[in-house]
């Protein structure tokens, strides 16, 4: 259990690191701050001749200001800052506005809000210990501000008196709004770096299964191009032959010269029939002989695999060769395969409309608590167990891969369970006869 929460926690670390914040978003980020905040204070002082210190207020933005110059100066602006940089310059950030809030009323300030702003940024960029951190430096910031701040601006010949109650819910709305939005913001976040780790692996995943596709034709392009020079040599070879007596002690070298010239030639011939002959076979296959392609990998584990079929009467579904779809059944028979106790069921079934396949295991089933997440990157490691007879994590990645695949060329899939705990899992696939008719075509 500690390897896995290890494993995790580097996986994340990792993540983190590949997608660490750019110098120029976090400047162009600051500098809004820095106006906004100038405009504020400018606003307030000029157009209703509020009295507070302002040379102050001045004097902390420029300082703002200075540290976004350094910044500037020091790093390119497509740096990757780590992540204890950014930390870094996000507690200055909140120490910067809690130091203004000081000046302007603390807490009474209806800007107090903005407390919040750096702890957001950081929950959708930064791992949460440091995220916990900078909310850490917001509470006690905003506790300090209710008890220590200098007045409110406001007209001098008004008195304002402004209850503590209200003070105390500008705290709990900072507070819980800091909670909330973190966590909010995290998961979000979380969940998009998920998504394109597990997209970019499909597209590595589809990207490999069109090279295999198409190395038939490249192998047959190079036959066309190597058959020239090749050519070429078995001819001087020939001519060599006919120089050379039979007492030459290099008439043996040109013969096996000659034979392999010959062989070479065989070679190349049969690859270039790759690309002609065997196309127009394996570029359309039908259903039945679809699945037989997929499930042959897989019968030599030790579990049982029946193929039936039914139809309405119309002819069987003829489709493309598609690595799309290949890998993606491939993937969905291995799992059931792998959590299978005895058995595993495909059923094909088609119609003017549909095309189905259902694959059923007799295994343990899949976790009710997790039947809607199926299919979505990252599940959690901990309810593979309850899935793998081998007592493993599963269902996570790969699934996601075989569904995005299968959905790409127009499949629906739906995930459930045997009517009784424990008597298997089923997954059942569809596509619309039309799309798939189209497509071979």
């Amino acid at each position: 259990m500690d390897q896995q929460v290890v494993q995790q926690e580097v996986g994340q670390s990792e993540r983190f690191e590949r997608r660490r914040l750019r110098m120029s978003t976090l400047i162009n980020t600051r500098w809004i701050a820095v106006f906004g905040q100038s405009a504020a204070v400018t606003f307030v002082a000029a157009w209703f001749g509020f009295q507070f210190p302002v040379v102050a207020c001045f004097a902390l933005i420029a300082i703002s200001a200075a540290l976004n110059l350094v910044l500037t100066w020091i790093y390119p602006a497509n740096r990757r800052l780590d992540p204890m940089s950014v930390f870094g310059v996000l507690a200055f950030d909140i120490m910067q506005l809690a130091a203004l809030l000081f000046l302007t009323g603390g807490l009474e300030n209806p800007f107090s809000v903005l407390l919040i702003v750096p702890v957001i940024i950081s929950a959708a960029t930064l791992p949460a210990l440091y995220t916990a951190t900078l909310g850490f430096l917001v509470v006690t910031a905003a506790t300090v501000l209710v008890f220590s701040h200098l007045p409110l601006p406001w007209y001098s010949d008004v008195a304002l008196d402004i209850p503590f109650i209200f003070v105390a819910g500008m705290w709990g709305a900072v507070i819980s709004s800091v909670a909330f939005t973190a966590f909010y913001v995290y998961r979000v976040a979380d969940e998009a770096r998920s998504l394109a780790d597990a997209l970019s692996a499909t597209e590595l995943v589809l990207q490999r299964e069109q090279h295999l596709s198409a190395l038939d034709g490249l192998a047959a392009a190079a036959a066309h191009e190597l058959g020239t020079p090749l050519a070429t040599i078995s001819l001087v070879s020939k001519e060599m032959d006919r120089a050379t007596t039979e007492d030459d002690p290099l008439k043996e070298d040109v013969r096996l010269l000659r034979a392999q010239a010959d062989r070479c030639r065989q070679i190349l011939s049969q690859l270039s029939t790759l690309n002609t002959t065997s196309e127009a076979l394996m570029s359309r296959l039908s259903l039945r002989e679809m699945i037989e392609e997929v499930v042959d990998p897989h019968r030599e584990f030790g579990v049982d695999i029946a193929t039936t079929h039914e139809g309405d009467g119309s002819a069987e579904p003829v489709m493309r060769r598609n690595p799309g779809i290949l890998y993606g059944l491939g993937n969905l028979v291995e799992n059931a395969v792998d959590f299978a106790r005895n058995r595993v069921s495909i059923r094909l079934g088609w119609s003017q409309e549909r095309v189905e396949i259902d694959i059923v295991d007799d295994g343990p089933g899949f976790p009710s608590d997790q039947l809607e997440k199926l299919g979505e990157p990252d599940i959690s490691m901990a309810r593979g167990a309850l899935r793998s007879r081998k007592g493993g994590p599963g269902l996570g990645l790969g699934i996601f891969i075989a569904k995005t695949l299968l959905e790409r060329s127009g499949a629906t899939l739906h995930f459930s369970n045997g009517p009784q705990p424990g008597t298997g899992a089923k997954i059942s696939v569809h596509w619309p006869r039309s799309s798939i008719e189209a497509e071979a075509a």
